[in-house]
């Protein structure tokens, strides 16, 4: 299949399939358990239907967001991956140069191969960091320090990785930290010199930025325990007045899926919220995003943005969570298979079709503008 017949996110996928070994092809596309949460997301967002209005002037169409001060624009960001490395040495910070080029948000994780200080310097753009809590507060400290310093603008703590989800692909493909390649797996990089030649004088990613700079590295055992998604259990409401008194700028809490909880982060004094379901890598049995927007949005009532990811692959989809009231939409998947298929400019292209998709649907129902969209004059249904 040729570049330019990558129409969508589902050819995006077919691409990154044939490029990567089968470990790591898994370990980025797959989900928790019977992956029964990740197969939600997408059809739930399949069900809606969107009304539209017809003879509106619609010559001019604009998608732009203004959100925390800051322009985006187009309404989606660069959801925070993470050991975005294993797809190709330096990924994450051409996710980042490709966010910067569209206009968008990076959102950098904890778990990211690259430092803090390379995205600044050599992407630019609009940052925000992504937060664990683990092996200490002193490791989200120096992160909240450096991250301040090099201008990243906001900061979304992670809520639901108590525990890390049962990924069974993973355990098969003997996917844990530190690495040890099978007989299975060393094979199947065999099958791949394409991308294993591209580690030469790379070796194994580390997570960058569990220590600071100027430190010494921090230790396999930390690496290790971030790899395998041991957090601190126990992290609690308390830990939003930890964050401000260390964070001056913007606090986000993603992983929200109950209205209860969504109210009392609002109540905790938090800045805005991200739905989400971890992209179905969390728990099962936990509803899509989409499912569980409306709810969230009346428990907060526009006291602060709400944001959504989790199973969105086109300007479509993104329409809907619009139309439902959400301010933004953060893209995870469809960014990293554009990056296995053609690095940067694979990230970019992905990025460029959905924001090209939400803006042709937008001219199709007759919106004009995002708050056109998100007005009850325009329906959505479930079929």
């Amino acid at each position: 299949m040729s570049a330019a017949l990558l129409l969508n996110s589902e050819d995006w996928r077919q691409r990154a399939r044939q490029r990567l070994p089968r470990f790591v092809f898994d370990f980025i596309d797959g989900g928790a358990e019977t992956q029964a949460c990740m197969a939600r997301n997408t059809a739930d967002l399949a069900a809606l239907t969107l009304l539209p209005r017809y003879l509106r002037d619609v010559s001019r169409v604009d998608a732009g967001l203004t959100l925390f001060g800051q322009q985006w624009r187009t309404p989606i960001a660069a959801a925070p991956t993470g050991f975005n490395g294993l797809l190709r040495p330096g990924a994450d910070l051409d996710i980042a140069r490709a966010a910067a080029a569209c206009g968008v948000p990076f959102i950098q994780s904890t778990a990211s191969n690259v430092s803090l200080e390379r995205i600044a310097t050599e992407a630019g753009g609009l940052r925000w960091l992504q937060l664990y809590l683990m092996g200490g507060r002193p490791v989200a400290e120096q992160m909240l320090r450096r991250a301040s310093a090099h201008g990243f603008s906001a900061l979304v703590l992670t809520v639901d990785v108590p525990v890390g989800g049962l990924r069974e692909c993973d355990l098969r493909n003997g996917m844990q930290m530190p690495f040890r390649p099978t007989f299975r797996t060393a094979l199947d990089i065999a099958a791949h010199p394409r991308w294993a030649m591209r580690f030469a004088g790379h070796g194994q990613p580390g997570f960058a930025n569990l220590a600071d700079p100027n430190q010494l590295a921090p230790s396999p055992a930390l690496q290790a325990a971030l790899g395998n998604r041991e957090m601190d259990r126990s992290v609690a409401w308390d830990t939003i007045e930890w964050l401000r008194e260390r964070w001056d700028k913007p606090l986000l809490l993603k992983g929200v899926l109950h209205p209860a909880d969504a109210a009392r982060a609002v109540a905790a004094g938090v800045d805005g919220l991200i739905v989400s379901n971890h992209g179905g890598r969390q728990l099962d049995a936990a509803p899509s995003a989409i499912a569980a927007l409306p709810a969230v949005l009346r428990a907060v009532d526009n006291a602060v943005p709400v944001l959504v990811d989790g199973g969105f692959r086109s300007g479509t989809d993104v329409a809907k969570a619009l139309a439902l009231g959400a301010r933004a939409v953060l893209i995870g998947r469809p960014l990293l298979w554009g990056i296995a298929a053609a690095g940067e400019s694979g990230a970019y292209e992905v990025m460029q079709m959905i924001a090209r998709g939400l803006e042709r649907t937008m001219t199709l129902l007759g919106a004009r503008s995002l708050d056109e969209l998100r007005s009850n004059d325009l329906g959505i249904t479930y079929v």
